[in-house]
């Protein structure tokens, strides 16, 4: 049986494989992006405000900072209780074009040994959860020329 790939935030990313890319949205008036995107006003305290348009963000970024997920996140995390919890890496990457810093999980098999600030990765697919019927899709950071 094949499972219905869902994303698990409707807006957030589009795309598969090379053409993967988080969604942000830019203010037509100052330029401020945001992600996650913004569609109702523009949250610079300096702007007037203008129209928010959605801008795929840059598929690449530096990391910021980084850490590890040693424990089983409470609801509404999804993760099976049956199952032994296995620790993540977190990182935050900052994308320079965009100005802002983004989280998000590593790729499976990286992890905080992998990892130092300031290595470049990139934003691939990845799965949150997959239950009988559904995947539920979200990105991962992975570093650049691992898995290319």
């Amino acid at each position: 049986m094949s499972r219905t790939r869902t994303p698990a935030v409707a807006g957030w990313f589009s795309g598969d494989g090379n053409d993967f890319r988080l969604l942000g949205t830019r203010c037509s008036s100052c330029a401020t992006v945001f992600f996650p995107r913004e569609d109702d006003h523009c949250h610079n305290p300096y702007c007037a405000g203008g129209s928010l348009e959605e801008v795929p963000l840059s598929r690449r970024g530096r990391i910021w900072s980084y850490t590890d997920s040693r424990y089983r996140p409470p609801s509404p995390y999804v993760s099976n209780p049956e199952l032994p919890w296995e620790p993540y890496a977190l990182i935050a990457v900052e994308l320079p074009d965009e100005r802002i810093v983004v989280l998000g999980q590593a790729a499976p098999g990286v992890t905080v040994a992998d990892l130092t600030v300031g290595m470049e990765v990139e934003v691939v697919p990845g799965v949150l959860h997959e239950d009988a019927e559904t995947t539920w899709t979200t990105w991962h950071w992975r570093p650049t020329g691992v898995g290319e």
